[in-house]
C-alpha cells in the first residue's frame, strides 16, 4: 500500500471514480461527501493525505481546511472548479499544500499525491538554532520544546532555507525546489508559505531570527547554529 488517502468531494461520482483509480495505484482509499463526515473520518482513518474539494454543501472546503489545521498536519490538496489565483492563495494561507482546478487527469493528481509523500527523509542529525530545533529524518520541528505544526511544504521550505543557509534564494528556485514543476508558477505562494512559516516560528520579518527578506531577490535563512554561538 503507497499510502492512506481521504477525499472529501460532495460528488459521488468523482469520488467514485477517484476511490477506483487511486485504489488501483496502490492506495487505500476512504471518501466522504462533506466537510462534517470528512473530518469524522480524518480522525478515524488517520490518512496520509486528504483531497479536498472547496464547493462543499454546508462547511465549504476553506472551512474544512481550517478546522483540519487546527489539530493536524497532514497534508491536503485541495480541489476547485474555479481557478481564480485568490482562491489558490487563501487556500495556501489557511495550510493547503497544493491545489488543483476542476477537470482534471486522475493521473495527475496520483503525481501530485506521489510527489508529497515520497519526499524523502534524511538521516541527518538535529539541527539546532537556539530555541528552534529541526528533525529532518522525522520532519519535525520544535521552538522551545513545543512541537510546531507544520505542513509538508512549509517544512520543505524550513529544510530547503536550512541547507541554503548563507544563500539567498530567489521565489522562482524556492518554487522549483519545493513545489516542483507541476504547481502554478506564481511568486505569491512562495509568499504566502514564507508568512505562514515565520508565523509558526514567531519569526519577525522585520527582525528575523531565522528567515530574512532580501528585497528584490528572495530569502535566506539567518539562524546561527548552536555549534557556531
Amino acid at each position: 500500500m503507497r499510502g492512506r488517502v481521504l477525499v472529501i468531494d460532495d460528488d459521488r461520482k468523482l469520488c467514485g471514480l477517484l476511490s477506483a483509480y487511486l485504489t488501483s495505484s496502490g492506495f487505500e482509499v476512504a471518501t466522504a461527501v462533506n466537510a462534517d463526515e470528512g473530518l469524522r473520518l480524518l480522525k478515524t482513518e488517520h490518512p496520509d493525505i486528504v483531497v479536498l474539494d472547496v464547493m462543499l454543501p454546508g462547511m465549504d472546503g476553506f472551512e474544512a481546511c481550517r478546522a483540519i489545521r487546527r489539530s493536524s498536519s497532514v497534508p491536503i490538496i485541495m480541489l476547485t472548479a474555479r481557478g481564480d489565483v485568490t482562491d489558490r492563495v487563501v487556500g495556501l494561507e489557511l495550510g493547503a499544500d497544493d491545489y488543483m482546478p476542476k477537470p482534471f487527469e486522475p493521473r495527475e493528481l496520483v503525481a501530485r499525491i506521489q510527489a508529497i509523500l515520497r519526499r524523502g527523509r534524511s538521516t541527518e542529525d538535529v539541527w539546532k538554532f537556539g530555541s528552534l530545533r529541526v528533525d529532518p529524518q522525522r520532519r519535525s520541528a520544535y521552538l522551545k520544546d513545543e512541537p510546531v505544526p507544520l505542513t509538508t511544504a512549509e517544512f520543505d521550505l524550513l529544510e530547503l532555507l536550512i541547507r541554503s543557509r548563507g544563500r539567498v534564494l530567489s521565489r522562482g528556485n524556492i518554487l522549483d525546489q519545493v513545489k516542483g514543476e507541476s504547481w502554478d508558477a506564481f511568486d505569491r505562494s512562495i509568499d504566502v508559505l514564507v508568512s505562514r512559516l515565520r508565523q509558526k516560528l514567531d519569526d519577525d520579518p522585520r527582525q528575523p531570527r531565522y528567515v530574512r527578506t532580501v528585497r528584490g531577490s528572495g530569502y535566506a535563512f539567518v539562524g546561527v547554529p548552536d555549534d557556531d554561538a
